[in-house]
């Protein structure tokens, strides 16, 4: 069953409609607390056919991301209960269970971390509800984190053009992960 490549060949079709940065914003919101296809698949081909706005685009994208991320949380607070049967039984639970000794050691950083990385942030935003994480450090480490990635996105693919683009969606696994390991080593040499 091909569900992930033809919501992402949908998300596409969607990056080119006049509406598109409705899309941007509602997509950015369902990604950080349900939604499996991260807004870069739109926000990328946005500011490439829209340089000029590139910013903005980020910006719209950052907004409506940590207001996902802030609904993720609401989530954990509120209705972990409900949906930890389906946590369990999906592929999540493993990235769950990560999320909370993530909480255990590192707190601020591991929100940050998981908003800038491919790691996946919707869990992140449930688990720092369902943890009761402190609210402030919550949403300001989603805004870092969500906000440089998103920006970067825009700035390169600004900057760079087609050529950019190809080469992020290549890598950008890569870039993510590396720079997951850059922090926590650097979180544990500052230990």
């Amino acid at each position: 069953m091909k569900l992930f490549s033809t919501l992402y060949r949908f998300t596409l079709e969607w990056s080119r409609h006049p509406r598109a940065p409705w899309a941007l914003g509602v997509l950015s919101f369902a990604e950080s607390s349900f939604f499996p296809i991260p807004p870069d698949v739109m926000l990328a081909p946005m500011c490439l056919a829209t340089p000029r706005r590139a910013w903005w685009f980020a910006f719209l994208t950052t907004l409506t991301s940590v207001l996902g991320g802030v609904f993720g949380y609401l989530i954990g607070v509120y209705a972990f209960s409900a949906i930890e049967p389906f946590l369990r039984e999906s592929h999540y639970w493993q990235s769950y269970q990560s999320a909370v000794e993530w909480f255990g050691a590192w707190g601020f950083w591991a929100v940050f971390i998981a908003g800038f990385s491919p790691i996946p942030y919707k869990v992140f935003t449930i688990a720092a509800g369902a943890l009761s994480m402190a609210f402030p450090p919550f949403v300001l480490a989603s805004v870092i984190g969500r906000g440089a990635r998103f920006f970067l996105v825009a700035g390169l693919m600004a900057w760079g053009g087609a050529r950019m683009e190809s080469a992020l969606h290549r890598y950008v696994d890569r870039i993510g992960w590396v720079t997951v390991a850059l922090l926590a080593l650097g979180l544990l040499i500052r230990r």
